[in-house]
């Protein structure tokens, strides 16, 4: 490549979305840190702007469209600026997306070892979109670079894609079919964060309990290689997302109760509590195979958090699929939810094949009435907590005082306390004493 037509080499990524954009945030900075780039921790001054997009629900796209507004004005003032869109949003939209007077380039989730020829290219004027899909593609051999000299928590991509096609969802069309990063990449990943004194790290994948990766020495599914892990960085936090239920093992469950490193937090995605609404998003479970899982769980780890996605107004849902969903809050007892309504995703089965029939009215009202049971559930597992003491990580100062820090317990809860001399990394008991729906408050003992 022909560096002499970037300017001074200065990348700014600007991620959106989930922890997986995150990590291939990470990844790309790993590969233009490569190929002599220097990444910005601000845009301004930057020669090359990336926005790493998300695409699965309507909201994270119209975020991207006032973004590159808003970069209109940058460009403006500087013509020599080249701006990309990578990611889920990049692949759904493709070339179309060089329409935008901004955009000089596209590159889908598994063309990023193309980025610094895609850059190069635009310097000489020429618009690219690269939104091939790689089956092989995994970033083997790439170092991911943390952009910030701050970061206590890792992030490592062990699955890319999704074989499970639930009909609303566009990933399998963003980010392709499902494939395992080698195993032996990924300790020696984890090895790294240990060796730079990183707390606490997770493993990442569109479904983590379905990784399965085979050379001439070994077999290893998930619940093997997250104990792999474990083993490896007995000091540092191991957690992981997204679990889907129908691969959930009872020895994966095992594995995570006889390692105290690995956090007593679950992601289990639920969706629906209605059987009817399950079979039309494609889960490949039941409601009853789903709270069996959580009843296995909670028998094996008593003191579990148990987190997950819930949204309402899918196809078909009447009042008593919703009622179902709701009664199954109630049954399971979430420690919190991420809960939505439901939004049409062009490209996927139920955009094509399934009558978006529940009118927008109704979904807000009902979610209005998902997340008050979930706030009010909250409420009461979190004042559960009060007199109980927590190891917390503390992660930073609170938003409301400069007094106070935060961090999290390895249930994932969030909890406050005040600093006593104590910093981002470190490690501390913390009394609760108060409880809201969302946070816990504390003191720290034997300080």
């Amino acid at each position: 490549m022909n560096k002499s037509l970037v300017v001074n080499n200065k990348i700014y990524i600007e991620t959106y979305g989930c922890q997986m954009n995150v990590a291939d945030s990470e990844t790309v900075a790993g590969i233009m840190d490569l190929n002599d780039y220097e990444i910005a921790l601000t845009i301004d001054g930057a020669d090359v702007i990336i926005i790493n997009t998300c695409s699965v629900r309507e909201n994270a796209e119209k975020k991207i469209w006032n973004r590159l507004d808003f970069i209109k004005s940058i460009k403006r003032k500087n013509k020599n600026i080249v701006v990309g869109i990578i990611g889920c949003m990049a692949q759904r939209i493709g070339v179309k997306m060089l329409e935008h007077p901004v955009v000089d380039f596209v590159a889908g989730p598994d063309a990023y070892r193309d980025l610094p020829e895609l850059i190069n290219n635009s310097y000489l004027n020429k618009k690219y979109c690269n939104t091939d899909f790689n089956i092989k593609e995994t970033y083997s051999g790439i170092t991911q670079k943390k952009q910030s000299n701050e970061d206590i928590s890792g992030f490592i991509a062990i699955t890319r894609g999704c074989d499970n096609f639930c009909s609303y969802c566009i990933v399998p069309y963003t980010r392709g079919r499902e494939r395992s990063a080698d195993y032996n990449d990924i300790i020696s990943e984890v090895k790294k964060l240990k060796q730079n004194n990183f707390k606490e790290l997770t493993l990442l994948g569109q479904n983590v309990n379905s990784y399965y990766f085979e050379d001439n020495k070994n077999k290893v599914n998930f619940p093997s290689l997250i104990e792999m892990v474990a083993i490896t960085a007995p000091e540092i936090r191991i957690r992981f997302t997204t679990s889907h239920p129908k691969d959930l093992s009872d020895e994966l469950i095992d594995v995570i109760a006889r390692n105290k490193n690995i956090c007593n937090h679950i992601h289990l995605p639920v969706q629906s509590g209605s059987n009817k609404i399950l079979e039309r998003m494609n889960r490949k479970y039941t409601r009853e195979w789903y709270l069996n899982r959580i009843n296995v769980i909670k028998s094996k780890i008593p003191d579990i958090g148990l987190s997950s996605d819930i949204f309402c107004g899918f196809s078909g849902e009447t009042e008593d699929d919703f009622q179902q969903t709701l009664n199954l809050m109630e049954d399971v007892c979430y420690d919190m939810a991420y809960m939505f309504k439901y939004s049409e995703r062009p490209g996927t089965f139920a955009a094509k094949s399934l009558c978006d029939d529940v009118p927008e009215d109704v979904k807000k009202e009902r979610l209005n009435r998902m997340i008050h049971l979930q706030n009010k559930i909250s409420l009461k597992k979190n004042k559960a907590d009060i007199g109980k003491t927590f190891e917390v990580l503390v992660e930073g100062f609170s938003k409301r005082s400069d007094n106070m820090l935060f961090g999290r317990t390895e249930q994932n809860k969030v909890v406050v306390f005040p600093c006593l001399n104590k910093k981002r990394g470190d490690t501390v008991m913390v009394k609760i004493k108060e409880a809201s729906s969302a946070t816990l408050k504390g003191d720290i003992i034997n300080s």
